[in-house]
């Protein structure tokens, strides 16, 4: 038995196939290459403000909501041209309607509430102070944020990337000259624009809605519609602040052939 082993043996070893050069993972070297990486930036005072403010109505019946939250956001609308705001630079929101029941569905709704939302641009930062007053004012919305940023934000980022690039070719070419070389054109380059930073925001409190609803307010207070507490007026809201510098950054990582 064991010549017949050994044979039956040597006979399996060799029907195993023999690794050949195509099945071998293929390795690719790249000569006569510098890979350089560098960060750039861009750093501006920004030009616009993004106000953002929310207008909410809750009634009996669907029709005086909605009305009222209509009326509320034509409000706001009219505070920004009164301030010189082109129409492109006022932006309504959708309004939604939520209706809220008692038990079955299936049965009339208790009432409804409407919302919705406004964001006026600013560029007159000096006319910031003066909407907020106006358009808070008798409870007409709520202020929800402020935002400072770019108007053009597209060419902010040009000019951080053009940043990394030139710092990206600088190093390169000072690497290259203590050997004597020549810096190649670029092969390959990858980049990535990071957020913006920097930018100042306020935002107010949101909604007592769990408070709106149930009629529960701390501090005690009469009701009105299905035992709801009346929605207390928004409080002030804080000061418009200083905008601080806006950052735009842009990492790049550039192959560069290398020139004999």
């Amino acid at each position: 038995m064991k010549p017949y082993c050994a044979i039956f043996c040597l006979s399996f070893f060799l029907m195993l196939p023999v690794p050949t050069a195509a099945q071998q993972p293929e390795v690719k070297f790249i000569a006569d290459t510098l890979v350089v990486q560098a960060e750039g930036s861009y750093e501006s005072d920004p030009d616009l403000a993004l106000m953002t403010f929310d207008v909410m109505a809750q009634e009996k019946e669907l029709k005086e909501a909605y009305a009222k939250a209509t009326q509320s956001m034509r409000s706001i609308v009219a505070v920004g041209e009164k301030y010189g705001l082109a129409k492109d630079a006022i932006e309504t929101g959708v309004l939604t309607v939520t209706p809220f029941y008692e038990g079955d569905r299936k049965k009339k709704a208790r009432a409804y509430r409407v919302e919705g939302h406004v964001v006026l641009k600013v560029q007159d930062f000096a006319k910031v102070g003066q909407i907020m007053d106006d358009s808070v004012q008798d409870g007409v919305a709520d202020f929800r944020s402020l935002t400072y940023r770019l108007s053009n934000e597209e060419a902010a980022k040009q000019k951080a990337v053009a940043d990394a690039m030139h710092r990206a070719v600088g190093r390169a070419t000072t690497a290259l000259e203590q050997t004597k070389q020549k810096l190649g054109p670029a092969r390959s380059v990858s980049l990535e624009v990071h957020n913006l930073i920097g930018i100042a925001q306020i935002q107010s409190l949101p909604y007592d809605v769990y408070a709106y609803e149930t009629g529960e307010r701390s501090g005690g207070g009469g009701g009105n519609l299905f035992g709801m507490a009346k929605k207390m007026p928004p409080p002030p809201p804080p000061p418009p602040v200083q905008p601080g510098k806006i950052t735009i950054t842009a990492s790049v990582q550039c192959v560069f052939g290398i020139e004999k």
